[in-house]
């Protein structure tokens, strides 16, 4: 059964690469399963900042920040039929996003070329291009 990483944000960009995965499950013998990933850049570490902010108030935060970035997503496969697993991870995005995809054994990646931030809209996305450079398994890259 083949095994597809979705990286997603939130963004229209990535509504579009989630279609486009859902029109190509029927290209398969055996519908694929699908890891839906999205990924938050760690809060940084300022001055006297944990003393304010405790650890258990940035895992929230980053929980609730990543469910925002899935919501929009996951009616998609749901109405498709399609089956996921939602992933909400921490971390640098691009080596996170690879990372993940190697640990839990994906065949593929696929995400959109244009994310959330005005400066990722400059070229093809910064993201993008990394996981392009990292990833050991074919990534589809959606316009």
């Amino acid at each position: 059964m083949p095994k597809i990483q979705l990286a997603v944000d939130g963004s229209a960009s990535a509504l579009r690469a989630t279609r486009k995965l859902i029109e190509s499950a029927a290209w398969y013998k055996e519908p694929p399963t699908v890891e839906l990933v999205a990924v938050h850049l760690p809060v940084p570490a300022v001055g006297f900042a944990d003393v304010v902010v405790s650890r258990d108030m940035i895992e929230r935060y980053c929980r609730e920040e990543g469910g925002r970035m899935l919501a929009a997503a996951r009616p998609l496969p749901d109405a498709a039929g399609i089956g996921y697993q939602p992933h909400i991870l921490v971390g640098p995005i691009a080596p996170t996003i690879v990372d993940h995809a190697h640990r839990s054994g994906c065949h593929m990646i696929c995400m959109a070329t244009r994310g959330m931030t005005a400066l990722s809209n400059v070229v093809m996305g910064s993201t993008a291009t990394k996981v392009l450079h990292l990833a050991e398994v074919p990534v589809v890259l959606v316009h």
